[in-house]
């Protein structure tokens, strides 16, 4: 299983954009998962990219974009941000990597 950290952010992001259900329905998910690769994720996930150490989620019918930290051999992921496809394309994001 993974460990999804700051459960409680991801859902206060989430409230802020009015996706709450399909976080929710995304952490579900995420948190029972047993992924080992982004091939693992791609099977739960199909439009999910990783870039460096970070995954990426599409959200509300590809306008949001949810952001984790993935560390797949201690199966954890860390909550970077929850951003709408505008700010996801100015590419601030790319720090977390």
């Amino acid at each position: 299983m993974m460990n999804v950290i700051a459960k409680r952010n991801v859902m206060k992001a989430s409230e802020k954009f009015g996706v709450s259900e399909e976080i929710g329905k995304w952490y579900q998910v995420a948190s029972k998962a047993e992924w080992v690769s982004i091939a693992d994720v791609k099977n739960s996930f199909p439009s999910a990219d990783k870039v460096g150490n970070l995954l990426i989620f599409n959200i509300g019918h590809n306008r949001y974009r949810l952001v984790v930290r993935v560390d797949f051999a201690k199966r954890v992921m860390f909550f970077k941000g929850l951003m709408t496809h505008k700010e996801y394309d100015r590419g601030e994001w790319k720090i977390w990597k």
